[in-house]
């Protein structure tokens, strides 16, 4: 038995489950082969460097699948073909996900781009604009100073403590879009103004630029009439989302590009791509032995990096089932898996990580999900779990929105790609919903 607090204190670190993978992390696993060979370099980034002409693209996923990891990659790869890009999680800083508009996006990639290029492009033409704004929106920077009289770096400073203020300050959120939303016509064109320059000077024999806002993927839906806020900002205002003068990736919520407008997502951006989950079962209900092996050698690496002398099934995980009942119950989501890792880690008072640990970690899980659910949606997912797939409606969207429905892919014997949906499998062992498959006709 090992018993080092030391040891227990690492691994349980290293099983963050909320920070992605900086590009080249030897933490990282190539999973694209049981993802449905889906691969961001070559769809995505490909594009961008082929194209003439400015691109802007829509990328998606589950949350906490692993989008941010795979995004950074494609920033690496960029950066490696002489793309200058400016990459931010938009929720961090700038954005609340629970109440989100175009403007407060507008605001944020305005920030990020000042903050980034400054030193090599004259940001006179976006602080004119704001110069001009100021007399109204003083007030809500919460400042009484003149802005004429500030220096430059104060003047950008201001600007970033009035974005600050769209995601910290509720009460001052709707007041800000009200003042921006006749402006943000004139804010595009001087930030274009701006972007010009800076192509003009980009560092390190740059020859593109290229802006990567992730995270918008976590904006709440909210129903506005027959309208919701993810049209709003991806359809009613793609025109403005795509006027920026440079490449453009959106991260988007998956839900979006299930709705009755994905049609209209495709003719306004192309062909989306999406993340699916890494594949641990099948369809008929086997265990896929290659994705399994991939989701175990996610905890291997982690673990690895700690303690490479340790068997991972033997001195890590008190049994092989140990490990194997982790990694199905993750259902291939990278952060579920992460997560109940980390939480079995965090039960544990020495190593191996009993089967205990993890079955309350498993368990504690499974409670979260069944409170994500409704009442009348148990049915539905009863009846996704026998014939794996979904139908357009708004309540198998919201289901895929909070992961209790999950998305696989996999190219068949022919090339050809198909896609399949599943209940998470944290929600099997819920007594409601057995009540509901046990009703299913």
């Amino acid at each position: 038995m090992v018993n080092h607090t030391h040891l227990l204190t690492n691994l349980y670190n290293a099983f963050n489950p909320f920070e992605p993978l900086p590009a080249g992390d030897p933490k990282y696993v190539d999973c694209q082969q049981v993802r449905g060979d889906a691969d961001i370099l070559n769809e995505l980034g490909n594009r961008m460097r082929l194209a003439n002409n400015n691109t802007c693209q829509l990328y998606s996923g589950h949350r906490g699948g692993g989008k941010s990891t795979e995004l950074l990659r494609l920033k690496q790869y960029l950066e490696n073909r002489q793309f200058y890009v400016v990459y931010f999680a938009a929720d961090e800083e700038d954005i609340d996900s629970e109440d989100a508009q175009y403007t407060d996006i507008l605001l944020a990639c305005t920030r990020h781009l000042l903050k980034d290029l400054q030193k090599i492009a004259n940001p006179r033409p976006v602080l004119n604009w704001l110069k001009d704004c100021w007399l109204e929106l003083k007030d809500l920077a919460q400042t009484p100073i003149e802005f004429e009289s500030m220096e430059v770096e104060a003047q950008l400073s201001q600007f970033a403590k009035l974005t600050a203020n769209l995601r910290a300050v509720p009460e001052l959120r709707q007041q800000i879009r009200q003042k921006i939303n006749p402006r943000t016509v004139t804010l595009i064109k001087v930030l274009n103004e701006f972007l010009a320059d800076a192509k003009k000077h980009l560092p390190n024999g740059c020859t593109q630029l290229a802006i990567i806002v992730d995270n918008l993927d976590r904006m709440v839906l909210v129903k506005d009439g027959d309208n919701t806020n993810h049209e709003e900002v991806f359809l009613d205002r793609s025109e403005q989302l795509k006027a920026l003068d440079c490449h453009l990736i959106y991260t988007v919520p998956i839900s979006m590009l299930y709705s009755k407008r994905a049609t209209d997502i495709r003719d306004i951006y192309g062909q989306c791509l999406i993340l699916p989950m890494i594949m641990v079962k099948t369809h008929k209900g086997d265990i896929y032995e290659p994705g399994l092996k991939k989701v175990k050698e996610v905890i291997s690496k982690r673990v690895r990096q700690i303690a490479p002398e340790l068997s991972l099934e033997k001195e890590i995980f008190d049994n092989p089932q140990t490990l194997e009942r982790l990694c199905l119950m993750s259902g291939g989501h990278v952060r579920n898996l992460l997560l109940l890792t980390h939480d079995a880690i965090g039960r544990s008072e020495e190593l191996p990580i009993s089967e205990k640990a993890v079955r309350r970690a498993v368990t504690q899980a499974r409670d979260d999900y069944r409170r994500a659910v409704e009442n009348h949606q148990w049915c539905l997912l009863a009846e996704v779990s026998v014939s794996k797939r979904i139908i357009n409606d708004d309540q198998y969207r919201s289901l895929m929105y909070n992961r209790c429905l999950l998305e696989y892919r996999y190219l068949d014997g022919e090339g050809e790609m198909q896609r399949w949906y599943d209940i998470h499998p944290l929600i099997q062992g819920i007594p409601e919903f057995k009540e509901a498959v046990a009703k299913l006709p």
